[in-house]
């Protein structure tokens, strides 16, 4: 299983990647591998949410999952790739399966989530 060290991670599975005051999200190839195959995603662009409200959903064959925000942010990005290709997240959930960018509203709220080492104790890796 593929756990990046250089992203962090929310204990309900998404990660983020942060550059600035911008961080990419997903979710990690773990949520994936328990979702199944992906057929259907829909994240709420502008969406102006607080750390771990929902932003979307992700359908799979064998059922429908949220997408929470692990910070508090403004969804300023949907990946449109995924509205043709859902399954990108099943094949590549830490690049071209990316959910949404965001601008991140409270930077201090990195710190509440994991690194690499405390995710895989997460999953039991």
């Amino acid at each position: 299983m593929n756990i990046p060290s250089d992203l962090k991670y929310s204990k309900s599975h998404e990660w983020v990647k942060i550059e600035n005051n911008i961080a990419t999200m997903g979710i990690t190839d773990f949520a994936q591998g328990e979702l199944g195959d992906v057929v259907f995603v829909e994240i709420n662009k502008d969406a102006d949410v607080n750390a771990g409200d929902p932003i979307g959903t992700i359908e799979a064959v064998k059922t429908v999952s949220d997408v929470f925000t692990p910070l508090s942010c403004k969804v300023i990005e949907v990946n449109e790739k995924l509205s043709n290709s859902p399954d990108l997240i099943n094949k590549d959930p830490y690049g071209e399966g990316w959910l949404a960018k965001l601008e991140v509203k409270n930077p201090g709220e990195v710190g509440s989530l994991l690194d690499c080492k405390d995710y895989k104790i997460l999953i039991g890796q």
